[in-house]
């Protein structure tokens, strides 16, 4: 080679990167208890496989034993922030297990190593393992309601009747809020009533077969109505067509009768419901049957209620929220009247 040829020419000593200075990587692993154990996502089961180290501070982490199943040694370690950073020197990959909390102190403590600006950090990556699916808060639900009904001393003694009464106020609450159109409220008073559905089936596990009661659970309610909803959806789960809301409701009531084995279309509309309701309710299902009923000779004011529920019927009206309604605007009126 000539020595006075450009690639002999002195200059800037080159050197290969310093392996011992990456900064590494860090992948924080989270999991949902709702989801079981075991039941992780490919490129979870990816990162760890792939991982220099797998660190979790709980050592009674319900994912461990199946970690350990599939050849994933895991150290059961709750590093600092600035072991943690340590431990990726070199270009290395450590995944840490979070626990429930989601590791927040070892995440602030990473968070003011990077303020400093005098570390070079690895790189953070946040990898949800699994995820919920749509309805999983449902099992946390049930989770607490066992609980509350081994420990709590008033809600261990409640019965089916104790409890009947705070179904029918946490159902008048829901339509107050949906009527007062407060979406908040709506939120608040549908988990009151989901309560009290979840709180029944509870009880109902302990029924005692002895004495001629069928236990029954949250997974049978579940169960019961999903099957329910299929075979009365014909036209969604299977060949059946309906094009009109109309079409709908038809096909509900004679599919329930068949079910039910009904001989009047009157059976089933329960008779301790207001007033106008009721009378609401009968009129609607001899409507959908085609029938013209006269209303009853009769004379007096239950008899001019029951014409009047009626006719909002048969205009489309609910006699029940009309009234409440109408009586909403005799209270602010009657407020005024003190102002």
């Amino acid at each position: 080679m000539n020595a006075n040829s450009p690639e002999a020419t002195p200059g800037p000593e080159r050197t290969a990167p310093d392996a011992a200075a990456a900064p590494g990587r860090i992948v924080l692993l989270t999991t949902s208890h709702r989801v079981a154990p075991g039941l992780l996502s490919w490129p979870a089961w990816q990162a760890l496989h792939a991982a220099d180290r797998v660190l979790c501070a709980d050592g009674a982490h319900p994912q461990l034993p199946y970690l350990r199943e599939a050849g994933i040694r895991v150290d059961e370690e709750s590093p600092t922030a600035q072991e943690l950073v340590d431990a990726c020197s070199g270009g290395r990959t450590v995944v840490v297990v979070a626990t429930g909390e989601g590791e927040p102190a070892l995440t602030d403590g990473l968070a003011r190593l990077a303020g400093t600006g005098r570390i070079a950090m690895p790189q953070l990556e946040l990898l949800p393992a699994s995820y919920d699916l749509p309805g999983a808060r449902l099992l946390d639900l049930v989770q607490v309601m066992d609980r509350i009904r081994a420990e709590c001393p008033w809600s261990s003694q409640q019965t089916h009747k104790g409890l009947a009464k705070y179904g029918i106020e946490e159902a008048y609450e829901l339509v107050e809020a949906i009527e007062e159109g407060d979406r908040d409220e709506l939120r608040e008073e549908l988990g009151d009533v989901l309560l009290q559905v979840v709180f029944h089936a509870r009880i109902a596990e302990e029924a005692r077969p002895e004495e001629g009661e069928t236990p029954f659970s949250i997974d049978d309610v579940a169960g019961g109505i999903v099957a329910k909803l299929i075979h009365r959806h014909p036209h969604v789960f299977g060949d059946a067509t309906a094009t009109t809301p109309e079409e709908v409701k038809e096909h509900w009531l004679r599919t329930k009768a068949v079910e039910k084995q009904r001989t009047s279309i009157t059976e089933g509309i329960p008779l301790g419901q207001p007033g106008l309701a009721l009378a609401a309710k009968l009129a609607a299902r001899a409507r959908t049957a085609n029938l013209d009923v006269p209303l009853p000779p009769a004379e007096g004011i239950g008899y001019e209620l029951l014409a009047l529920a009626v006719r909002a019927e048969s205009e489309g009206v609910d006699p029940e929220a009309a009234l409440r309604a109408a009586a909403r605007a005799y209270r602010d009126a009657i407020r005024n009247a003190e102002g």
